[in-house]
């Protein structure tokens, strides 16, 4: 397994803390699949519009279906974020 540097939600700084904000939970904290971006904010602000676009953006699916094929994939992968 690869290890890659993450920075805390209360150690960002900048464009980092700001994104941080925006993708925080209700409670504040961030999610460590987001983290993975913390060296490359930009990264972060994409993988967020990439999101909002699978999940939100005009689609013949419905938002149910999209998070039901994202837990199937999920699955299939072993991933269990």
């Amino acid at each position: 397994m690869a290890f890659i540097q993450t920075i805390d939600e209360n150690e960002a700084e900048g464009e980092l803390a700001r994104l941080y904000k925006r993708f925080a939970n209700p409670d504040g904290s961030v999610d460590d699949i987001l983290k993975l971006h913390a060296l490359n904010p930009g990264s972060l602000d994409a993988h967020g519009a990439l999101y909002a676009q699978a999940m939100h953006g005009p689609s013949p699916l419905s938002h149910a279906e999209r998070e039901m094929i994202a837990v199937a994939v999920s699955r299939i992968n072993q991933c269990h974020y």
